[in-house]
């Protein structure tokens, strides 16, 4: 069970927080930058953080099995390098991007088709995953003038929460409390407001069970049960950083005046109501293919996706119960446009291969 922050520890917790801020903006953007990306890489090392870093090489060794170990490892800590980073972009993007300063951090490449059907009046769904900087995409959009909504988790302490629920605002970008969505998003998409999720978390033991990187991975019914009953688009997009950041990268790239925060953003993938209308499936379809737009996203960025993540945690019925693989799941797999038979197979085995672990472990879930 998760431990809650102690009453008395919520108010100095929260004034450390602040003055840490505080500090990174009198700092600046750059400097802050190079001193976490140096303690982001420490952080990554630690005993301490020895399980999480061992699940970040175990993943990317099976979504690259090419790799030698020594380029698993560096893309591993490269992610711890970018997390923390990410923790300085966050406290300080409110003040850096602002409607006539945006354009000196964010460019807006690939992003014309999508930004021509957001301006239709359509209900949309915008999706992303732990790659870039999620936040800054729907900050961004927000700024250029679409009422973007963007559903999380909030905070456990409530004077953080604040903050940062009233800092994001600031800009235009409203967040949606995930647990009252059941009853928010209906609204929205009847409003026709576009509406943001970052799609690529574990969604339990009841999620929709898709391939992700040739792997069965739990994900959210929802979204793909939301563009079927609306007819929305699904428009899956992405902020990269740009800034020359990567386990590939010559050892000096982190000049003393090179300009950090610098992202692009991008559309991966856009699914209109036509491209599954005669799909068998059409919800899996929808599931199937956004899952797969993440993962282009992630192929193209390795370094600066959070791979310490338990993406593959919840196992499907027939992994927990040690039954042979279904072959309703595998006709639904075989049906996806883009997939191989070679890939089906890799999904059957390594299923095979999940089951075994389980029941080994003697547990319902993987590490």
């Amino acid at each position: 069970m998760k431990r809650s922050t102690p009453p008395w520890a919520v108010g100095p917790i929260y004034t450390a927080i602040r003055t840490a801020s505080a500090g990174l903006n009198v700092a600046g953007i750059d400097p802050s930058m190079r001193i976490m990306r140096s303690i982001g890489g420490g952080y990554a090392g630690l005993p301490m953080n020895r399980k999480r870093l061992q699940r970040a090489i175990d993943n990317i060794s099976w979504c690259f099995p090419d790799w030698d170990a020594t380029r698993v490892e560096r893309t591993a800590i490269e992610a711890y390098k970018h997390l923390f980073c990410l923790g300085v972009e966050i406290c300080l993007s409110p003040r850096l991007l602002s409607e006539d300063a945006y354009g000196r951090h964010v460019h807006v490449g690939d992003l014309a088709e999508g930004l021509r059907e957001l301006c239709k009046d359509q209900p949309c769904l915008l999706i992303t995953g732990h790659c870039g900087n999620w936040e800054l995409l729907g900050y961004t959009l927000a700024l250029l003038g679409f009422p973007m909504h963007a559903l999380y988790r909030p905070m456990d302490m409530k004077p953080l929460d604040n903050w940062v629920f009233e800092s994001r605002s600031r800009r235009g970008l409203t967040l949606i409390d995930k647990f009252g969505a059941s009853r928010t998003l209906p609204k929205l998409m009847d409003e026709r407001k576009p509406v943001g999720f970052i799609a690529d978390q574990n969604a339990g033991d009841r999620g929709l069970y898709v391939p992700f990187f040739d792997r069965l991975a739990s994900a959210y019914k929802a979204i793909g049960l939301m563009a079927v009953r609306y007819k929305a688009l699904v428009i899956a997009g992405t902020a990269v950083r740009q800034s020359g950041f990567g386990p590939d990268a010559p050892p000096d790239v982190v000049t003393s005046d090179a300009e950090l925060f610098k992202y692009r953003l991008d559309i991966t993938d856009i699914i209109r109501p036509d491209d599954w209308a005669d799909q068998p499936d059409p919800v899996f379809y929808i599931t199937a293919r956004y899952r797969r737009a993440i993962e282009e996203m992630v192929r193209r960025n390795p370094d600066q996706y959070l791979w310490m993540h338990r993406y593959w945690k919840s196992r499907p019925p027939h992994e927990r119960t040690q039954s042979e693989f279904p072959g309703r799941l595998r006709e639904r797999i075989e049906s996806l446009p883009w997939m191989t038979q070679d890939r089906v197979e890799r999904i059957v085995e390594r299923s095979a291969e999940d089951a075994a672990e389980l029941a080994r472990r003697g547990t319902r879930t993987l590490k």
